[in-house]
């Protein structure tokens, strides 16, 4: 006979989200004992839902396996929301600074991809962006490069959330866009 869980089935429901993550570096490193040496790794780890969410962590442990799990835990610690237009790039430029790294995203128009180095490309991959371009300037420190990213999206901000902060509508702050047909009117009538 089956018996339900104790907890009433709350665990389905309280079980994140299916999240990809990606191994963006993992580097051994040696302490000098009396006996010889003791080899740990640490892991750094970003993971995101590629809906607008991601976060990054880092792990230390004896073996490999055991690194890239504390990691990923950090990480889902850690996420951010990051508003995206359209959900496929970011709303404005923006930079982002962590010590002596910085770098500069860009929007990008449809089918330009992600044009960014290798810790910045899992960031936005795991981010959900599909075009972006993105330079990295100062560092090659992968911790840092990510540091400097996130600093940079968490920066970001939608028009709704600005229009909101002003007490203002979306459209009220949005530039206005002519349409076609009004402007080749005008044309014809300044000729």
């Amino acid at each position: 006979m089956a018996r339900e869980p104790r907890n009433g089935g709350r665990r389905d429901r309280d079980e994140a989200p299916e999240f990809g993550d990606r191994l963006v570096a993992i580097n051994r490193v040696s302490k000098t004992v009396k006996g010889g040496k003791r080899f740990g790794f640490a892991a750094l780890v970003v993971v995101g839902d590629q809906k607008g969410r991601v976060g990054f962590g880092k792990g230390k442990a004896k073996e490999v396996p055991e690194a890239i799990r504390k990691a990923t835990e950090q990480a889902k610690r850690q996420m951010v929301r990051v508003p995206l237009r359209e959900g496929r790039t970011l709303h404005h430029d923006i930079e982002g600074r962590h010590g002596a790294g910085r770098v500069v995203m860009r929007t990008a128009p449809t089918g330009t991809g992600i044009i960014a180095g290798g810790p910045m490309r899992a960031v936005f991959e795991m981010l959900g962006v599909q075009d972006v371009v993105a330079k990295s300037i100062g560092t090659q420190n992968p911790y840092n490069m990510i540091r400097a990213t996130m600093d940079g999206l968490s920066k970001e901000a939608s028009p709704r959330s600005v229009a909101q902060r002003r007490g203002k509508k979306a459209a009220d702050i949005l530039p206005k866009r002519e349409e076609p047909a009004k402007a080749e009117t005008a044309e014809v009538e300044e000729a």
